[in-house]
């Protein structure tokens, strides 16, 4: 039998990276994946800021950006009637480089700490193993699949088989976290299913390699080259490995489709190339009923699919593995309270539903478009030529927030937690632009200090209180004492930041979330301390 204090099932983004955070917090972790091998699916292809600000946390953001598309590389997207014929519109957006300027310069708490970055899953996924690998709490076991589990009191029994012996293993833990995926086994053990809509459109996915990258690039170095009839093509790396998305056309058997036909009728020429992966696929807009019990929780994909128009998917899963981390660990070190793995369903859950709404209002733009879009586009007239600007003009007056929603990205808020001291008024929320606040539930704001510093990086691994007066807050610290509660003091002198800030003191919790805040000391520190740790 295998001991250990936490089993993690998948070994995809969500899983990978609840395991870096886990051994960031001392706990030993088991993680198993059914595949032999990490992904082959090009799944993802942005991590956003606030999943770059977690990896930041973990230490790990810049040795992802080494294997990323390039930091001097644009994230344009652009809008053609086919790549081979005209561009439509262009959404310009700056590099990684130029976006750290416009962040420092800006600094008024309204940007995230890190800019998003273009890295398609194939490619994270190794990443993170090769981390996880030297890593010597964290034990990875690929072609290793969950089969079962049962809870009692002290903890959880599952039984995990090897996918190419057959041979199958006990293993004991103290909490499992399921991580397996949209078809999550652990999600089915525990009795649970996904509401929603299912397989909202039929898609084809073609994967490939081509030398043809002036072809590719003929409007310009972009991220993706959208069209209304041809899809999506995401340029992975910017030399020669690019995706395409495209609807299925009516009454066509998906496995009748020929991937390099269904490529060169989509962009409307053809290259070289080499298919590297192709198959249909449906994207699905649902959320899990309930996210776990128990000991036993559920993370990424077993809790939440979405269409990837904004790219939510792989983002929220990423933050609910940090919201599932921090609470483990605080339930396995004895600080925190029996209220505190419930709050993974009551603070995540609610995120999850609003970015599945997010990315189905971006997939009907997208639709409305296409209903916008007539074949005399593809004309070299001046009927076409009118065409093309008329639906250029649309789509540039629709605009392009599915790569523009820091409300989404940023602004995501734990309203009414049982874990966070709550205020009323709460400030206003805006898709589009991510309102600065301290109003608890919500996440620190991002600032440089005078000193160049970036308080995300004063803060310390779990509770941290920013002190932006001189006020005694030993009653605070004593109260977290008696209570084992890993709490950090910053006191901070920055006129600036205090008005990001809004307060005096602000506790600001493991996920970078406000906790509590106020101009002085509770009358009841302990009350508070017990609250925020889920007592």
């Amino acid at each position: 039998m295998i001991n250990v204090p936490v089993l993690v099932v998948g070994g995809g983004p969500v899983g990978l990276t609840m395991a870096l955070a886990l051994q960031k917090r001392n706990i030993r972790t088991l993680v198993v994946e059914r595949n032999p091998t990490t992904t082959r699916h090009p799944k993802m292809d942005v991590t956003n800021g606030r999943s770059m600000e977690h990896f930041r946390r973990l230490g790990v953001a810049d040795k992802i950006r080494d294997v990323a598309v390039p930091r001097d590389h644009c994230m344009d997207v652009s809008w053609v009637t086919r790549l081979s014929e005209w561009e439509l519109a262009r959404f310009d957006y700056a590099n990684v480089h130029k976006w750290r300027d416009n962040i420092r310069a800006r600094n008024d708490g309204s940007q995230p700490l890190e800019p998003n970055m273009r890295l398609s899953q194939v490619v994270l996924e190794p990443a993170l193993r090769e981390i996880l690998e030297s890593c010597p709490l964290v034990d990875l076991r690929f072609g290793w699949a969950f089969e079962s589990q049962t809870q009692d009191a002290d903890g959880v029994t599952a039984t995990i088989r090897n996918t190419s012996t057959g041979a199958t293993e006990t293993v004991r833990c103290a909490l499992l976290a399921g991580c397996d995926g949209g078809s999550s086994l652990v999600r089915d053990s525990l009795g649970f299913s996904c509401t929603g809509r299912w397989n909202v459109l039929p898609f084809y996915m073609v994967h490939f390699r081509t030398p043809s990258k002036g072809l590719m690039q003929r409007h310009g170095q972009a991220w993706h080259y959208q069209s209304p009839v041809g899809g999506t093509l995401i340029a992975q790396d910017d030399e020669e490995i690019y995706t395409l998305h495209n609807l299925i056309p009516p009454g066509v058997d998906p496995k009748s489709i020929d991937p390099k036909k269904f490529l060169f009728e989509s962009l409307g020429v053809d290259f070289p190339c080499e298919v590297i992966q192709a198959n249909p696929w449906c994207p699905h807009l649902v959320v899990a009923e309930h996210f776990g019990s128990g000991r036993v929780w559920l993370a990424g994909d077993s809790t939440h699919q979405f269409i990837p128009t904004g790219g939510y998917g792989m983002n929220t899963g990423i933050g609910d593995a940090v919201d599932v981390a921090w609470k483990f660990a605080a339930t396995l070190q004895g600080w925190g309270g029996p209220q505190l793995l419930a709050t993974i369903e009551s603070e995540r859950r609610p995120v999850a539903l609003s970015n599945c709404d997010a990315a189905e209002e971006n997939m009907a733009m997208r639709l409305k478009i296409a209903e916008a879009c007539s074949p005399t586009i593809h004309a070299d007239t001046a009927e076409g030529a009118a065409a093309r600007a008329t639906l250029g003009r649309l789509i540039l007056d629709l605009g392009n927030l599915e790569n523009e929603a820091f409300g989404i990205e940023l602004g995501y808020r734990y309203r009414n937690s049982p874990i966070v001291c709550g205020e009323q008024n709460e400030p206003e929320w805006r898709i589009q632009d991510y309102v600065p606040s301290t109003w608890p539930g919500v996440r620190a704001p991002h600032v440089f200090l005078s000193t160049g510093k970036a308080i995300f990086d004063l803060l310390g691994p779990d509770f941290t209180l920013l002190a932006f007066s001189d006020i005694d807050v030993s009653d605070f610290v004593e109260a977290a004492s008696k209570r084992g509660v890993p709490l950090e003091v910053v006191r901070i002198r920055d006129p600036h930041a205090r008005r990001v800030y809004e307060c005096d003191l602000v506790m600001v919790r493991p996920d970078q979330h406000v906790a509590w805040r106020g101009q002085q000391i509770p009358s009841d520190p302990l009350a508070v301390i017990d609250r925020i740790r889920g007592a």
